[in-house]
């Protein structure tokens, strides 16, 4: 993985240039992919670049992985325990950092938001991990968030997610709102002449949060939201809604539903006559993870508002998609969050690298205009509000699972997680 640190405040936009950077088009083993690194630092002295007590020593350093591997979430989030293992093992087989190579304290939320602060304290206080990488809903990055801003923890947070928090504590590497949101509707509107919507979303900030934001942009742009329902995390009973949506014929569904959920709406859907080659369903909750759970044949013909998709064509996914197999196996899918997880290491290893030092107060001072040029996703930027600058694309479900790119933004977008306007 290439990593850059720039002093501008100007990202530089295009895959030609990393074209330049990888030079080759698929690359299978761990060691391979992790040579982009370069060669590793020689290890400076533990006392140099430790000096609030974190769990480092001469030779390794300590982080934490908090997902949900149990219960409704698990379906989203085992793929970013996944790709955040696979960006270990590549560091570490790049020489680590800092001259350590990088241990591993994996706790399990279990889709429940307390135990996601109890497991985030106990890998802050009682293990004293230099970083964190975790969590997927916002109720759960709400509930380990006090913790992590009392303890001077670091976490890296990798799903899409509503805005309005900018916390000293915490580097987003998924899009926040306005970056998936508004572009998705504007190409609806445009491509599809939508003029109604109907809102759909599982109970809980994200999706209200974000469906607040949706419901303003498609009034100020002269549309209608004829209906907003949501339902409790791990609701499968979705009958009554769709024939709601039956009856009043929006040109869009604008669905929000996470996890497990997902497998009955869908199916549900279908089982109901609704066909998505005739009725548009926009979604910004489904990734190829999701669709593995769904099946592609209850699916297809929907679109999806992401960053990433697995089947982007260009040097960097190949080979990140080539490792990730490798790893985890032929048959595995890769959805926007485990990519936006895979770059929460890297990030992390660039702005130690920069800074000197596994100190969290030196690590945050460093990470603005850090670039990833090799990402995956094809280029990001840390911004000093610590979200990511980053392209949107609309991708179209297809019945094998995967999806095919219909459209990406012309240049990366800049992350606002408090619009005007929108709040």
């Amino acid at each position: 993985m290439t990593l850059t640190h720039s002093t501008g405040h100007a990202p530089r936009f295009g895959l030609k240039r990393l074209a330049a950077v990888v030079a080759v088009s698929v690359m299978t083993s761990v060691g391979a992919l992790a040579g982009l690194a370069g060669a590793a630092h020689a290890a400076p002295p533990t006392a140099e670049v430790n000096t609030t007590g974190l769990a480092v020593t001469d030779t390794e350093v300590t982080v934490g992985i908090l997902h949900s591997v149990t219960g409704t979430m698990a379906i989203s989030e085992t793929g970013s325990v996944q790709a955040e293992k696979l960006a270990i093992a590549q560091i570490n087989a790049s020489g680590g950092i800092l001259g350590r190579q990088i241990k591993v304290v994996q706790e399990d939320g279990a889709s429940d938001w307390p135990t996601f602060a109890e497991k985030a304290r106990k890998l802050l206080v009682s293990d004293k991990t230099a970083a964190v990488f975790g969590c997927w809903t916002s109720a759960s990055r709400k509930a380990v968030l006090p913790v992590f801003e009392k303890e001077n923890g670091l976490l890296y947070y990798p799903t899409f997610y509503e805005g309005l928090e900018e916390s000293p504590n915490v580097f987003y590497t998924g899009q926040e709102a306005t970056q998936q949101i508004l572009a998705g509707i504007d190409w609806v509107m445009k491509e599809k002449g939508a003029k109604s919507f109907y809102l759909l979303g599982s109970d809980y900030i994200w999706p209200r949060t974000s469906n607040k934001i949706a419901r303003k942009h498609i009034e100020m742009n002269g549309a209608k939201v004829l209906g907003e329902e949501y339902f409790a995390l791990g609701h499968t009973q979705f009958n009554s809604a769709i024939n709601k949506i039956k009856l009043r014929k929006p040109d869009v569904i604008y669905a929000i539903i996470v996890g497990g959920s997902n497998v009955a709406f869908y199916k549900q859907l279908k089982a109901a006559g609704v066909d998505l080659s005739k009725q548009t369903l926009l979604t910004i909750s489904v990734t190829e993870d999701e669709v593995l759970g769904i099946g592609g044949e209850n699916i297809a013909g929907a679109y999806a508002s992401m960053k990433y998709f697995q089947s982007l064509d260009n040097p960097n996914n190949t080979a990140f998609v080539a490792a990730f197999k490798e790893m985890w196996g032929k048959d595995i899918v890769i959805g926007d969050v485990t990519q936006a997880a895979y770059l929460g290491p890297w990030l992390w290893k660039a702005a130690v690298e920069k800074a000197g030092s596994f100190d969290v107060d030196k690590v945050r001072a460093a990470s603005p205009d850090i670039e990833l040029t090799t990402a995956p996703e094809g280029y990001v930027k840390i911004h000093p509000n610590h979200h990511l600058w980053s392209k949107t694309r609309i991708g179209l479900a297809k019945p094998d699972g995967q999806f095919e790119v219909l459209y990406e933004t012309a240049e990366l977008m800049e992350p606002d997680p408090f619009p005007k306007g929108y709040q």
